[in-house]
């Protein structure tokens, strides 16, 4: 059981609260605290942990610091899992982008930080991954993972679209519409299948391995289900051709998967797609659009998302204790892509179900 661990104080110090506790992740007093961050998005949110934890059976918790009154000041939720030999460790989050602690101030980040390590020691845990930066920690190694780019959206969406105006996004956006793409936004349950069918297309085109059909069904059932997120689905002559699952809360949009049909993509749907999400995203008032996460050799999904006008961030991960996982080698990885792309469809499915528990414990 993670506990709290108490600082230790000085002679004629005040006594102090409990630094850091570890709470249930759907703790109501948590759900208040993130409603209150304008940094926090679906990723802090517990239904983001009960998707995880649903599927990967990975214990979910949330790690606070209160203040002298007893309010939360800082947190982090994380996943707890057993590494090969049995020892603990807690990551922040598995498959999710970016998910650093969040604080009332920037002098609450720094003693929740400094403190996290100590915390570590105490609990025995071996290491703690965040996938965020975390400063201020002795025993802390930060690694750039990929990069992530962020599109301000404090504006009507044609402010938007006119900032585009000559682009090849705005041509593209054109194109898709002048040759008869209907994009529309949905929630419906109907929409798995032909999301999923795309999905796993993409997945299977890129050498990689889908994600197991549960994490998508729960992952309806969670976030979209519960309106905290949605899909945008791209069609031509009523077939569904590119789609997207966006992450919707707070005023932060996430950009989760994309999928699309290569045959359609001479109509731009994808282009399509990302749009009506911004769209959307300023008629209900949001403030900013992450692209989610890309890999630093993927040039060509970097200038695709930079096109839109995104500012592209380093992504740090900080692991506290023991450093990073090696990942797997090259080699390999080739392999697996190859044999991938070369099978039926069932190949990634079954592939996806091996690997996705085993990363779900890893630290990158």
């Amino acid at each position: 059981m993670l506990s709290s661990w108490v600082e230790v104080c000085k002679p004629g110090d005040a006594v102090r609260l409990a630094a850091i506790e570890a709470w249930a992740a759907d703790d109501e007093r948590w759900l208040r605290f993130i409603g209150t961050q304008p940094d926090a998005t679906l990723f802090h949110h517990p239904a983001w942990s009960r998707v995880l934890t649903q599927t990967y059976g990975h214990r979910a918790q949330v790690l606070i610091q209160r203040g002298v009154e007893g309010e939360i000041v800082a947190g982090l939720p994380v996943v707890e899992m057993r590494g090969s030999l049995g020892g603990r460790r807690l990551r922040a989050l598995p498959f999710t982008d970016h998910c650093p602690p969040l604080a009332r101030s920037p002098a609450n980040l720094a003693r929740f930080t400094n403190h996290l390590g100590q915390w570590r020691e105490a609990q025995g845990v071996e290491r703690i991954a965040v996938h965020g930066l975390v400063s201020g920690v002795p025993d802390a190694h930060l690694a750039v993972r990929a990069v992530r780019h962020v599109l301000p959206l404090e504006r009507s969406s044609s402010e938007v679209l006119e900032g585009l105006r000559g682009s090849p996004v705005h041509r593209a956006i054109r194109k898709a519409q002048h040759k008869g793409v209907e994009a529309r936004i949905s929630q419906s349950p109907d929409d798995l299948a032909p999301f999923y069918r795309l999905h796993l297309q993409t997945r299977q085109r890129l050498g990689v391995p889908v994600q197991p059909r549960r994490f998508i069904d729960t992952l309806w059932n969670e976030v979209i289900g519960a309106d905290l997120g949605f899909v945008v689905i791209a069609s031509y002559h009523a077939r569904p051709i590119a789609a997207g699952l966006f992450l919707a809360w707070n005023g932060n949009l996430i950009y989760k998967f994309g999928a699309s049909d290569p045959q359609y993509w001479a109509l731009r749907p994808n282009n399509l797609v990302i749009w009506s999400a911004i769209d959307w995203a300023c008629r209900h008032g949001y403030r900013r659009l992450d692209f989610g996460r890309t890999d630093l050799d993927n040039h060509g999904l970097r200038d695709f998302k930079n096109r839109w006008g995104s500012q592209e961030v380093p992504l740090v991960y900080s692991y506290i204790g023991r450093g990073p996982s090696d990942s797997l080698p090259r080699a390999p990885q080739r392999a697996l892509t190859r044999l991938i792309r070369s099978s039926p469809p069932i190949v990634c499915r079954l592939i996806g179900e091996v690997l996705y528990r085993q990363l779900a414990a890893m630290a990158g």
